[in-house]
């Protein structure tokens, strides 16, 4: 882990249920996931304490820094290119990045119950090919599992807790439930309510329930020059 960060986004003490999204409100699990992959660098920016700058020129010299993060949000893409160059830019070494991979997103149970939901979030997310040719240098992905308990809001993070998902206020912490209508949104409250009443969501995903984590979209891409 860095010994010394130099530009960090806060982070949110612990508490009862957290109904905000991944890259506001990073499951601990996750952020040391994201620690290790920084190596040990002293300096590290991190482009969410300047969520604003939409690939406008940071008001730092080029390397200036050991390693640098960026959690890739939906809300977050515009002018995705200009916003990784500028972080190569001012990154020596590594530049690692919380995202979300949308060729893995339609593989997760809640296609049966919300196609119209996953087909909007895979709209909304760069391809990974496209972040990495923007960082340049050498990339490797590699998919973060998502534990069973994960404290986060994103879809996948109830991939054993399907109950959880009946709550409005969770899916209004996933983004891309505000783009469908509402009609989406009964559908999919009705057809789960009966498959779990039923038994068929336990015959066809009940395994997930003693999965200790789940590995789905989200991915960490980590970029040398």
């Amino acid at each position: 882990m860095p010994t010394t960060t130099t530009i960090a986004a806060a982070h949110p003490g612990a508490g009862g249920p957290r109904y905000g999204r991944t890259p506001h409100h990073p499951d601990d699990r996750i952020a040391q996931a994201v620690a290790e992959a920084l190596g040990p660098a002293r300096s590290v920016f991190s482009s969410d304490a300047f969520p604003d700058h939409d690939g406008h020129r940071l008001p730092f010299e080029d390397q200036a820094f050991d390693a640098a993060t960026m959690l890739c949000s939906a809300p977050h893409q515009r002018d995705i290119d200009s916003r990784l160059r500028e972080l190569r830019r001012v990154t020596r070494g590594p530049v690692v990045l919380l995202a979300t991979d949308p060729a893995r997103i339609q593989q997760f149970w809640l296609k049966r119950y919300a196609p119209d939901v996953l087909a909007v979030e895979a709209r909304r997310h760069p391809a990974v090919g496209q972040l990495a040719a923007a960082l340049g240098g050498t990339t490797t992905i590699q998919p973060v599992p998502i534990p069973l308990d994960c404290t986060d809001t994103f879809d996948e993070a109830y991939y054993g807790r399907p109950e959880m998902l009946l709550d409005p206020a969770a899916r209004r912490a996933g983004s891309a439930w505000s783009f469908v209508d509402d009609r989406v949104r009964e559908e999919f409250d009705t057809k789960l309510r009966q498959e779990l009443r039923s038994g068929d969501w336990e015959a066809r995903f009940g395994h997930l329930r003693r999965q200790p984590t789940y590995t789905g979209s989200l991915v960490i891409l980590r970029a040398t020059p």
